[in-house]
């Protein structure tokens, strides 16, 4: 197993957030980290909500979500959005990749265990 990451990945602390004073991930950022497309992401985590309690998981209000917007200078369309995006704290960006449960994502999971911890 490699443990080189990615080019489609180059520095994933650069997407880790704090929002609501906890550091955090976006869905659709998790989603291209683990290669699937983010509406596949979110059904995942939907079809095992039990497994993501709200310590792991959080949606962003309109508020944060346009804060976001104009923070970080990401279209109001990206990806074609109709709902608000999640927030995934450090264990639940692990608990999705385990839900995942796809070569790609659990390869990955190690990458943003390590930003994660590189922030502390």
């Amino acid at each position: 197993m490699s443990n080189q990451m990615p080019a489609r990945v180059e520095n994933i602390e650069s997407l880790i957030r704090t929002i609501r004073g906890q550091r955090v991930m976006l869905d659709f950022d998790l989603a291209r980290i683990f290669d699937v497309p983010t509406f596949r992401f979110n059904e995942a985590v939907k079809r095992n909500r039990e497994r993501f309690p709200d310590d792991f998981l959080f949606q962003l209000t309109s508020e944060e979500h346009s804060n976001l917007i104009s923070q970080i200078a990401i279209s109001s369309s990206h990806g074609g959005r109709r709902k608000l995006p999640y927030a995934f704290t450090e264990n639940g960006a692990i608990m999705a990749a385990n839900v995942l449960n796809s070569p790609e994502a659990v390869r990955m999971s190690v990458f943003v265990v390590r930003a994660f911890v590189q922030m502390r």
